[in-house]
């Protein structure tokens, strides 16, 4: 039987709705889009338009895939971030909207020649700064392997190898030189809140770059504790944190010496970003 663009959309929408809470409807169009290959923009125009068996099947197992909380940009490979694609897969935190608060704040803050990202994960700060930024180059550490792979493949895809170093460490262990600008979405999640967190990301996401356990606070302390022998004189930090952290980093790099900082909220209005300008 030929099924229809509309028809796979109402069929997909009606598995998802009981299980994803919210968003069915926006993550049908997204997989539905994906099996087809075309841009889920054109769907609206195609709904009678009839539908492959492969893009049908294809399209029922990435329902199939979500149905099992696997978030939509692994099961597409892709998510898009400041305007760019990165790769993504299990290795790596999907890249946020939350994320480009930091970046947002970066920007206002003017220029930067070195750039250092503790934890870069799928590269998405590092790289986006590099891309915006033609004369600046920088360093992208993580303790992960396989995070590093993804950064890498997004690092070519976007035409940046010349300008980025992406290097095993854990934290600062090693990293040499100075740089202007250090950047990091560090893991931040509680003990107790990861039992509570969405099984999209507590069950897809990489436990190490969600939460050092305990009080989420670890990452601060080893970075407010060496981030200013990597420092240049003016030197900036941008680091991003929990909705509720915000004085407890605050406090956390006062007692290193960082007495400047200051919070800045996202677009719903929580606590996102704490910068420190020297």
């Amino acid at each position: 039987m030929t099924q229809t663009v509309k028809a796979l959309l109402q069929w997909g929408q009606t598995q998802l709705s009981p299980v994803i809470k919210d968003g069915a409807a926006t993550d049908t169009r997204i997989l539905l889009a994906y099996a087809m290959d075309i841009n889920r923009g054109l769907l609206g125009a195609r709904l009678q338009d009839a539908v492959t068996p492969e893009q049908v099947i294809r399209f029922k197992a990435t329902i199939a895939q979500r149905m099992q909380h696997q978030p939509v940009a692994q099961i597409i490979g892709v998510r898009e971030f400041w305007g760019r694609d990165f790769a993504v897969t299990p290795d790596v935190l999907d890249p946020r909207p939350d994320t480009e608060t930091l970046i947002e704040e970066v920007f206002k803050s003017g220029t930067a020649a070195n750039i250092l990202d503790l934890g870069t994960g799928s590269g998405c700060i590092l790289l986006t700064l590099l891309a915006e930024w033609s004369d600046a180059r920088g360093v992208g550490v993580d303790q992960s392997e396989k995070a590093l792979l993804v950064a890498q493949d997004n690092c070519r895809s976007l035409g940046l190898t010349e300008r980025a170093t992406l290097k095993q460490s854990d934290w600062f262990s090693d990293v040499t030189g100075k740089f202007d600008l250090i950047v990091s979405n560090p893991p931040y999640i509680t003990a107790d809140a990861m039992l509570t967190i969405a099984p999209d990301v507590r069950d897809w996401e990489p436990r190490m770059a969600l939460t050092p356990g305990g009080d989420g606070l670890d990452a601060y302390r080893e970075i407010a504790r060496r981030a200013g022998q990597y420092l240049t004189p003016n030197g900036r930090i941008f680091v991003e944190i929990g909705w509720d952290q915000a004085q407890s980093v605050l406090d956390i790099f006062a007692e290193t010496g960082f007495s400047d900082g200051f919070c800045v909220q996202d677009l719903t209005g929580k606590d996102r970003v704490i910068a420190f300008i020297r």
